[in-house]
């Protein structure tokens, strides 16, 4: 099939699943893979096979960099022991080689191999899932923190393995320096790569430049330390975290709204033909697949699910709570948190196409020419894990929240944050009519003007405390919002007609539709009472 051809039909596909999600309420994620499983099977079909590099050089580094610029710098400083516990411990703790070691009888070098292949949860599959499920804040927050960290843990393990498989030496003592090495230099190289695209995107003054600087970003993060043997994860994940905390006060407003959707989109795009293409690979892994027999796989698939599952649960709870059991002072500052949460991040370990990847990429030989040792049952056992626990897991993610009755501890999270963001818009007020006040002294502004402005700020701050105070007062609000949206939508064909009839030229129109999205976009936005005017 003609890569033009691909691209549709993988768009039209997205698409298509995404309406179908919306419908049923079951994740995007899942019903993609499923799709891809049945269409990878389906006789008369091209197969579609993936390449490691396209994943590994050119998906990765936008997804990470896109995470981490989402990612609040505070909460994932304030989450750091945890999240550091379960993307380097607890990937290197699941790395199952002493299972497979005496169980299946592989050498240990192998054993690893398939252990930093499996072993990092993805970073993009649990919070494709987690996004819909309303997450409590901080469950929410270890688990992007350790989606965005463990692939650069998994992946240096993961180089290492291969090099002493292809060996046949390794030395743990050179390699955990060059590992230390590595994570200091990919976090000092991303901090250097965050300043230096914020600075030149200042420097841009256009908005489509910046957001072409700002695709570019997370491959200058990325590439370099990939190519010197690091993983260039860790970089991304700290450059996009640097620009999270350090760009709101640098980028442009104008930049701001026009780059949030192009991310939005595009990441939305990106991660949506992940998944569909995860799904495809069934067909192009067993067409490759020669030398396992299906008794070797259902034993080899069963010790390494149990044992990869299992081993998360060993290492999350205990990494949870032994800190504050041993250290009161940790505890005293952060108390043991109630069961139901460490057991929804041990449950959460979903893999995904980063393991796949890591998987097709593993060379075909050895030093002295021999086949690379259980290659096709890797690349089986590996896919077939990302099965089991983005779909299997991930379908069982609701009624486990449910059961575990974390939905309503988040439900009272949103309504302290949102209490909390009234708090804080208050006190910004106050700072902003100060403000107002020293201006217009120093202006000797007219009173109607001042008494305007101050007017509009307290009409936007009493919109904010009407929408957290009492349910009338919240419906009320709806109603308000439905008929000015009514009112937008008359205005707006009223000033297409216009249009047609040639009183208004096309640069108008655009200048006053702009304003009226951008209006119906604040009554669109998570506010209780928004409604679709177009529906």
């Amino acid at each position: 099939m003609q890569i033009h051809l691909i691209l549709v039909f993988i768009l039209v596909t997205v698409a298509a699943v995404a309406i179908v999600a919306n419908r049923t309420r079951i994740p995007a994620a899942i019903l993609l893979v499923l799709v891809g499983l049945v269409l990878s099977v389906t006789p008369g079909l091209p197969r579609v096979e993936l390449t490691p590099e396209l994943v590994l050089l050119l998906v990765v580094p936008p997804l990470i960099y896109s995470a981490g610029v989402a990612m609040s710098w505070r909460e994932f400083r304030s989450n750091i022991r945890s999240i550091t516990l379960l993307a380097v411990g607890g990937v290197i703790f699941t790395t199952v080689a002493a299972v497979v070691h005496y169980l299946l009888g592989w050498d240990w070098s192998v054993g690893f191999v398939l252990g930093a292949i499996i072993s990092p949860p993805d970073e993009v599959a649990p919070l494709a899932i987690a996004r819909r499920l309303g997450l409590p804040r901080r469950t929410m927050v270890v688990l992007e923190g350790e989606g965005l960290a463990n692939d650069a843990t998994a992946l240096i393990l993961y180089r290492f393995a291969v090099a002493a498989v292809a060996t046949g030496t390794f030395s743990f003592g050179s390699a955990f320096l060059v590992f230390i090495a590595i994570m200091v230099g990919e976090i000092a190289f991303g901090l250097a790569i965050g300043y230096a695209s914020l600075r030149v995107r200042r420097w841009a003054s256009d908005p489509r430049v910046e957001i072409i600087l700002s695709l570019l970003t997370p491959f200058a993060a990325y590439w370099p330390p990939a190519a010197l043997g690091g993983s260039g994860v860790l970089a991304t994940v700290v450059c996009g975290l640097y620009i999270s905390w350090n760009g709101p006060l640098l980028i442009p407003s104008h930049t701001r709204l026009q780059g949030i959707f192009f991310w939005d989109l595009f990441i939305f795009i990106m991660e949506g033909a992940l998944f569909l293409l995860t799904g495809l690979q069934a067909a192009p892994l067993l067409d490759r697949v020669s030398q396992v027999t299906g008794s070797e796989f259902v034993v080899a698939a069963l010790i390494t699910t149990v044992a990869v599952i299992a081993a998360r649960f060993l290492w999350v709870f205990p990494s949870l709570y032994l800190p504050r059991l041993l250290i009161p002072a940790v505890r005293r500052v952060d108390p043991y948190p109630i069961w139901q949460r460490p057991f929804l991040v041990a449950f959460f370990g979903v893999r995904g196409i980063v393991s796949l990847a890591a998987a097709l990429a593993l060379p075909l030989a050895v030093a002295d020419g021999s086949p690379f040792p259980h290659r096709d049952l890797i690349l089986l056992l590996t896919f077939w894990v990302i099965l089991v626990t983005l779909v299997g897991q991930g379908l069982m993610v609701p009624p486990l929240m449910r059961w575990l009755g974390l939905g309503r501890i988040a439900e009272a999270e949103q309504v302290e944050e949102r209490a909390a963001e009234v708090a804080a818009r208050r006190k910004a007020i106050d700072a902003v009519f100060q403000r107002l006040e020293e201006i217009a002294t120093d202006r000797s502004l007219p009173e109607p003007l001042v008494e305007n402005v101050r007017s509009h700020l307290l009409t936007r701050l009493r919109r904010v405390e009407a929408v957290a105070a009492d349910e009338d007062e919240r419906g009320r609000l709806a109603l308000r919002d439905e008929i000015e949206g009514l009112l937008i939508d008359t205005e707006r064909r009223h000033i297409f007609g216009q249009l047609e009839r040639g009183e208004l030229i096309d640069e108008a129109r655009r200048h006053i539709e702009r304003e009226l999205d951008l209006r119906e976009a604040e009554l669109l936005r998570n506010i209780p009472g928004a409604v679709n005017f177009e529906d």
